[in-house]
């Protein structure tokens, strides 16, 4: 069947007033996968929405590469334990390669990054450059004020790359999450992690677990038609159009699949 017929005259007029319905139905209707409005503070760039957290999180690692990078140095300088030392070692390489994609990416989202670590850092730097070279306080202080730093840059970078829209910044917290998990594993190795200063390092929260599965409330009426209306609000076009719309397709195409059979058998 050529084309050409569903604009034959023929058609009854009922159906040719259901089809240019359903044309300017579905022409009218908004794109259902348009970006939703995030706000004056993201912008839209060639790898999804930018927003403060992204900004955050660059400035938030290249802030740790300007204190951590020097702690590395100092340790391999100032301690005597092959553990500290060999964290120190993984502290360095790990930073000079974050430095240079945090560098990249920045540039590439147009994010203007520190150039000197903040108060509390240099506060930590200091704090090792007074330990005494090749003494137990020196090894403690750098353990303990690196894998506190790391742990509390962690928990952040996941809360980061859980929410993001933007797939960049995902790949970068992939990336930084790989890297902070390994010195904090070193730091460990050192056997000098004060785990009983919960302030530095808090303890975790575990979940009990239940025997009995909890039984969800029943949604009130009117919470299940704001859910409804958050969904057509999202998708830009109501379901229920669109199932109308299916189904009226599928009907005009079985009428005139239909119809063509049967006016080749008349003919």
């Amino acid at each position: 069947m050529q084309w050409s017929a569903c604009l034959d005259l023929s058609v009854p007029p009922g159906m040719r007033i259901l089809l240019i319905t359903l044309l300017i139905v579905l022409v009218g209707a908004p794109p259902a996968l348009a970006q939703p409005n995030l706000g004056p503070d993201h912008v839209q760039t060639q790898f999804g929405p930018m927003g403060p957290a992204g900004r955050d999180l660059l400035q938030k690692v290249a802030l740790a590469g300007l204190w951590e990078g020097p702690a590395g140095r100092m340790g391999l300088e100032k301690s005597a334990s092959p553990l500290v030392r060999e964290a120190s070692r993984h502290l360095i390489d790990g930073h000079a390669d974050l430095d240079r994609r945090t560098i990249e990416l920045a540039r590439t989202l147009n994010v203007d990054l520190p150039t000197q670590p903040n108060e509390a850092q240099q506060g930590w730097l200091n704090e090792m450059a007074a330990a005494p070279a090749r003494s137990a306080e020196f090894d403690r202080v750098f353990a303990n004020r690196l894998r506190a730093a790391h742990g509390a840059v962690y928990k952040f970078l996941a809360q980061v790359r859980t929410g993001t829209r933007n797939t960049a910044i995902r790949d970068y917290a992939k990336v930084c999450m790989d890297t902070v998990l390994d010195h904090m594993t070193v730091l460990e190795a050192t056997g000098m992690v004060d785990f009983n200063d919960t302030e530095a390092i808090p303890l975790a929260l575990v979940a009990q677990p239940s025997s009995i599965a909890p039984t969800p409330a029943p949604r009130a009426p009117q919470v299940i038609a704001q859910n409804s209306a958050q969904r057509q609000d999202q998708s830009g076009v109501p379901d229920g159009l669109i199932g109308l719309a299916v189904l009226v397709v599928a009907a005009v195409g079985i009428w005139l699949w239909s119809g063509g059979r049967s006016s080749g058998r008349v003919r």
